[in-house]
């Protein structure tokens, strides 16, 4: 294998994971997007990092999107070489948009374009290598392949389970063409380790099949059923135990949801996603609690490298 070009520049979008019952499993690449750009050089590591994080990220061979290209080249068996890398960051870190899986994702469909065979990092693949890196499909299955997602670990022990080699599969589901999102995005953030931390080892039955039922709907609202969103987007499985770690988040999702609007926390928070737009009104009064309003299409291509 070797480098057959010298730069590549990717384009990877927001995330929103969970979509409130799906956890772990639903994911929904939205119209932000990082990009970042790619010279292989003999000299040593340069980052440059514009907008989010530019202060606070690691720079070198620290740097996430830098540690995925590393990841991908040896995968491949490609040589490595020394990279000048900038990033123009748009999606902020830390507030549940899925800032870390688009790096990683970046990292590996930058390393697919240098490469002289690219099908050695197929989307597969470079599936499988981000959701090592982050733990969990979801955020990575709606950065590769856009729209909305659905991932899951195949079990190994079961007969009939599809391709069990793969670390994770994952599939899209139908999405309205019409829907548009609304993201309230608060100044502080919170890291996921935090609001994973305080979800139960255990939660009782009723409330896994409540959730298991929810999310099933979700699939069917999602394509086009929007009078079901509110139903849909009901919980029991993991936002309530956050409540203590995401009070004002919880805040304000309990009231888009009194007013019908289908509010979930996206990821582990802290930013509330509406999965449809919310009145000028109802917006300019969240705004002047201190929050950002971005409304948001759905990106229905994934991550794109040229």
């Amino acid at each position: 294998m070797r480098i057959a070009t010298d730069s590549v520049r990717v384009r990877v979008p927001a995330t929103s994971a969970n979509l409130g019952p799906g956890f772990d499993v639903l994911g929904l690449a939205l119209g932000l997007h990082d990009v970042v750009e790619v010279h292989a050089t003999t000299g040593a590591t340069r980052t440059t990092v514009r907008g989010e994080g530019a202060d606070t990220v690691p720079d070198g061979e620290a740097h996430l999107v830098v540690r995925a290209i590393r990841t991908g080249l040896e995968l491949a068996g490609a040589p490595q070489v020394g990279l000048d890398l900038t990033a123009f960051n748009r999606i902020p870190h830390g507030r549940g948009l899925g800032s870390s899986a688009a790096a990683v994702v970046a990292g590996l469909v930058a390393a697919r374009g240098l490469i002289s065979e690219p099908e050695a990092l197929a989307d597969e693949v470079v599936l499988d290598v981000a959701t090592e890196f982050e733990g969990h499909p979801d955020n990575a299955a709606a950065a590769v392949l856009g729209g909305a997602t659905l991932a899951w670990t195949p079990d190994r022990g079961a007969a009939g389970d599809g391709d069990v080699t793969r670390a994770v599969d994952a599939v899209r589901l139908e999405v309205d063409p019409t829907l548009v999102c609304t993201a309230f995005i608060p100044t502080t953030a919170l890291a996921t380790t935090v609001a994973r931390g305080v979800l139960p080892a255990v939660v009782p039955h009723a409330d896994a099949a409540f959730t298991g039922a929810r999310t099933a709907l979700l699939v069917l609202a999602l394509g086009g059923r929007s009078d079901l969103l509110m139903t849909a987007t009901q919980d029991r499985l993991h936002q309530p135990y956050r409540r203590e770690v995401l009070a004002d988040s919880s805040e304000l999702l309990d009231a888009l949801r009194a007013a019908g609007h289908p509010a979930v926390i996206s990821g582990a928070g802290p930013t509330v996603l509406v999965l449809g737009t919310v009145p000028e009104r109802l917006e300019a009064a969240v705004v002047a609690r201190g929050w950002r309003a971005v409304r948001l299409p759905v990106d229905r291509t994934g991550a794109t490298a040229v």
